[in-house]
């Protein structure tokens, strides 16, 4: 055996190995000192680049044009397709222009007998109307495996067996890439695809309802299904199958031909579902063991916009990156005074995308998110309600700006008041506050209730007490971005509000109290009964949460002595009152399908009642007037003569008060210094190709807000040579005294 060490030769071992493991840390801690942020979650070669952080917090489910219809989803898939048109960035109101077009649309109608009628024919003439659309030679889709060609010229990667699909389990097993141009026949295929059953688009039954021969073709392509899976063929071709109203007039040209006249079917040719969609594609995809590996249209879609989806992975990240045959795009030169000056033309002209590639983390809740954002490590951000006080303050005058902390960031904010509308409606089938049918006195009566309720319900105070300041007092239905509405003195609700000091000021409660003892009920007092007139309020809303906002309905007719008496009860049941017309006062809200009055305007069109018709009408409102001029509107185009046919409507509602008009909820929203051209646009999706990203300065930024806190390592080390000197002296001393 060997010798036994000594007992200090066994205290220095025991030592060395920590001094050398703190040693260890003190280099590491000293080289970190210059180095990018030991918490970022980036590659730092990314960070200083033209890459956009940001995050998700739900799987988009549906890529898939033909089926997604979620704002998730249409963030990711409306940068990698491209419909014949697109919004305008910068334009208000939202106005839309040619995208993969040459020129917007030729719209020509028809009358019963096919002759050719002129553009400004009475629609009642019209049978049907029909959209040229011509695109622009020389696009390409983004690389895919599906145009990949083999030595022979037939398709790689098709057909392939079960057995060839061995091992690949995601597109990238698929290496080899090719391109081709589009055409307008994939314009065609695509809305062929609305139409197969087994796709479940959600617009078919609309379109069905607008485009010639799409419930025929519907039918006829289950058929045909139906005998391929019967002959073990998975995958139907489209392109043989005729629809009546869609053609492919040349390489270049389409036409989809509608019933009758239906202006805001053009808005529908800036959304997904009308993409082109390749046949190739969904042939590659149709292929057997491609669904059981999520080789879909569903997780990897095919495009020719600026970018393409490079990495789909749920659980953890989504990545676009540029698209490298791309056709090109500038971003644009018209603009307003305000928008140059706040930097939003600095690009102008300009070919874009700016930025090569987006990352988007997930992030399921919102403080971590927050977090983040504040370290630099998204480059924008809404506000979550707790984050709220955080970021925004509200000034005396109801302005929200940003915090001290805000600023002292170099964080900006943008704000937008968003294409929706939350009203208060009255059912006008109900007698009190609707007034007796065929008895144009109570109706009047009634007519001065609603708008003697309509100047005492303070929105401006609802706006601050429960949305932060976050929305815009109605003077009417129609919210800003739309054609119709107008701003300043000129959209001034005249039985609401008084222009004073250049700016709309709400009329005085003792107004408000004239009004209501016009209408037969001297400060509130119901003359039937002697005691306070009541009123009813349904709603869903219930709940700890909901009881401060009901108790300030209750307290908004209080101000004029009516009692309110809220009946909460669950949504179905809610739904079913609605439906009936047994509810008497009722809060609703709308969000814009499309930037069109029409979309609003409907909401108080008689024919379009909720009770009678089943429609969107909740208030139950008619007014032969307000009915015959919606009918003329709907069909006009935009312009002079459009307006003012919407200015009689809309002081025709403003006067009879079906709804308390409410507000235009607001949206808030922050980005860093670093992040260009972020303006907010409530209409488009295709958003991503305008961003610019400074990159440098981002890192800059991260760099000085993610300082290393060291000072707890520099005391624990501290700590360690003070308890290791005394051994260390003890052991020297020992050494010395074997030695002599």
């Amino acid at each position: 055996m060997g010798d036994k060490l000594p007992e200090s030769r066994i205290l220095f071992k025991t030592y060395r190995p920590n001094i050398r493991w703190w040693i260890c840390c003190l280099a590491l801690l000293a080289s970190g000192c210059g180095a990018p942020p030991w918490n970022n979650p980036y590659p730092r070669d990314e960070v200083s680049r033209a890459v956009f952080f940001s995050s998700f917090s739900e799987r988009p489910k549906f890529l898939d044009p033909a089926r997604s219809y979620s704002s998730n989803e249409w963030a990711f898939i409306s940068q990698v397709y491209e419909p014949p048109l697109q919004y305008h960035f910068l334009k208000r109101p939202y106005q839309l222009v040619p995208l993969t077009a040459a020129a917007m649309p030729e719209v020509i109608h028809y009358d019963a007998a096919g002759r050719r009628l002129p553009a400004d024919a009475d629609p009642a003439r019209v049978a049907s109307s029909e959209y040229r659309i011509r695109i622009r030679p020389g696009i390409r889709y983004q690389p895919h495996p599906a145009f990949a060609r083999a030595p022979d010229g037939g398709y790689r990667y098709w057909p392939l067996s079960e057995g060839d699909l061995a091992g690949r389990y995601t597109l990238d097993d698929f290496p080899e890439r090719d391109s081709r141009e589009l055409s307008a026949a994939d314009y065609v295929y695509q809305i062929k695809r609305l139409a197969v059953p087994a796709n479940h688009s959600p617009i078919a039954g609309l379109m069905s309802e607008h485009i010639e021969g799409f419930a025929e073709f519907a039918k006829l392509v289950q058929a045909r299904q139906k005998q391929d899976r019967a002959a073990g063929r998975l995958w139907t071709d489209l392109r043989p199958l005729r629809m009546r109203g869609v053609k492919t007039l040349d390489r270049y040209t389409y036409s989809i031909r509608i019933r009758g006249v239906y202006p805001q079917f053009i808005y529908w040719l800036a959304m997904n579902f009308f993409a082109p969609m390749p046949w190739e594609a969904e042939r590659f995809y149709a292929q057997p063991g491609m669904a059981e590996r999520n080789i879909t249209l569903n997780w990897y879609p095919v495009g020719t916009g600026p970018f393409m989806l490079t990495e789909n992975n749920p659980n953890l990240r989504m990545v676009l990156s540029r698209n490298p045959n791309f056709h090109g795009e500038a971003y644009p030169s018209e603009g307003t005074e305000a928008q140059r000056r706040a930097g939003l033309l600095d690009d102008a002209g300009r070919p874009m995308p700016f930025i090569d590639k987006a990352v988007y983390s997930l992030e399921k809740e919102a403080i971590p998110r927050w977090n983040k954002f504040l370290q630099g490590y998204y480059d924008s951000s809404g506000i979550a309600s707790d984050s709220f006080d955080q970021a925004i303050q509200i000034g005396a005058n109801g302005e929200a700006s940003l915090t001290p902390e805000m600023r002292e960031k170099g964080i900006l904010l943008d704000t937008a008041v968003e294409t929706s509308v939350f009203y208060l409606g009255f059912n006008m089938r109900d007698p009190v506050v609707g007034g007796r049918p065929g008895d144009p006195q109570d109706q009047a009566r009634a007519r001065k209730l609603r708008q003697a309720i309509s100047i005492a319900v303070d929105w401006e105070e609802f706006i601050s007490i429960f949305n932060n300041g976050r929305g815009q007092a109605a003077q009417g239905p129609l919210p800003p971005g739309i054609f119709g509405y107008r701003a300043g003195r000129q959209g001034l609700n005249p039985v609401v509000y008084r222009w004073r000091d250049g700016r709309p000021e709400r009329r005085t409660l003792a107004e408000a109290k004239r009004l209501l003892a016009e209408a037969g009920y001297p400060d509130g007092i119901d003359p039937a009964t002697g005691n306070a007139l009541i009123l009813y309020y349904d709603t869903a809303q219930s709940g700890p949460g909901s009881k401060s906002l009901l108790q300030w309905y209750v307290n908004q007719f209080k101000k004029l002595g009516i009692q309110l008496v809220v009946r909460t009860t669950d949504y179905n049941r809610f739904q079913e009152k609605m439906l009936k017309g047994t509810e008497q006062i009722f809060s609703w809200g709308w969000n814009a399908d499309y930037p069109d009055p029409e979309n609003f305007l409907f909401l108080l069109y008689g024919p379009n009642g909720k009770v009678e018709h089943h429609g969107e009408n909740a208030a139950n409102y008619h007014n032969a007037e307000f009915d015959a001029l919606f009918d003329r509107m709907k069909n006009m185009p935009n312009g002079p003569r459009r307006q003012a046919v919407i200015d009689r409507m809309v002081d025709i509602v403003r006067r009879d008060a079906p709804w308390l008009f409410g507000y235009f909820p607001k949206g808030f929203s922050l980005h860093h210094a670093w992040y260009h051209n972020a303006l907010p646009h409530l209409m488009a999706n295709n958003t991503l190709k305008y961003k610019r990203i400074d990159g440098r300065l981002r890192a800059q930024k991260q760099k000085e807000w993610n300082q290393p806190v060291l000072w707890p390592a520099w005391v624990l080390l501290a700590l360690l040579v003070l308890t290791a000197v005394p051994a260390v002296r003890d052991y020297r001393a020992r050494e010395r005294s074997r030695a002599r």
